[in-house]
């Protein structure tokens, strides 16, 4: 193994780390604030609301995320009568089955945060005459925000291996282009520098986190 050979396979490995990247960016934007009103609407006191909720979130999470994918990437163009106007990119096919996903489970994250407020602190606020809303704003949020981070982090690094599920429905990030490297040079190298990669990013990701929970900590 030579320093030209890594040169040469690093190059396009690095550019499906760019799709891996995107992808979890656009995941985690869309995703958190979504489970957040998945939350919401789950402890909602309209019981429909509430009941269908609780079902997605269900069904999201009893369901593996690959199957998920294939039924957006492959199974929705296929319904009869509408299936032509369902045919997405598979990379936005792909951004959809993460967002749809993971904003069960950061809702379920959510609502434990919320559930590990005391019920005092609402008591307090509405004693002090603050609104419904002023209370969520000032008192709720910031605290569960606190409580969930460090779940936030550790779905959000779980999150950054799942990305390598795109090599499932041809989508060319990383995994794609290491065993494409694989297959061409008859050696499992590529496996190995795509391993490091994928570690880069989740070291960098939990450094991140680490950061938030100690300014949270103490402000």
């Amino acid at each position: 193994m030579s320093l030209d050979y890594l040169i040469t396979i690093l190059k396009p490995m690095l550019e499906g780390a760019q799709t891996t990247i995107l992808l979890f960016i656009l995941a985690i934007v869309v995703s958190i604030p979504f489970g957040f009103l998945l939350t919401l609407a789950v402890r909602s006191s309209i019981k429909p609301l509430s009941w269908l909720a609780q079902a997605y979130i269900y069904i999201m999470r009893g369901t593996p995320l690959l199957l998920q994918l294939l039924i957006i990437t492959f199974g929705l163009p296929m319904i009869p009568v509408i299936g032509e106007y369902l045919i997405l990119d598979r990379f936005v096919a792909a951004c959809l089955g993460f967002i749809l996903n993971y904003a069960a489970y950061f809702a379920e994250i959510f609502r434990g945060g919320l559930l590990a407020i005391d019920k005092g602190q609402y008591e307090a606020a509405k004693v002090l005459g603050l609104s419904k809303w002023q209370t969520t704003i000032k008192i709720v949020l910031p605290q569960m925000f606190r409580i969930a981070l460090p779940s936030v982090a550790n779905e959000s690094v779980t999150l950054v291996k799942d990305t390598a599920l795109l090599y499932a429905v041809a989508v060319p990030e990383l995994l794609h282009f290491a065993q494409t490297a694989v297959n061409r040079d008859f050696t499992i190298v590529p496996f190995f520098v795509a391993g490091v990669i994928y570690l880069l990013m989740t070291v960098v990701l939990t450094l991140f986190f680490k950061w938030l929970e100690k300014r949270f900590k103490f402000e």
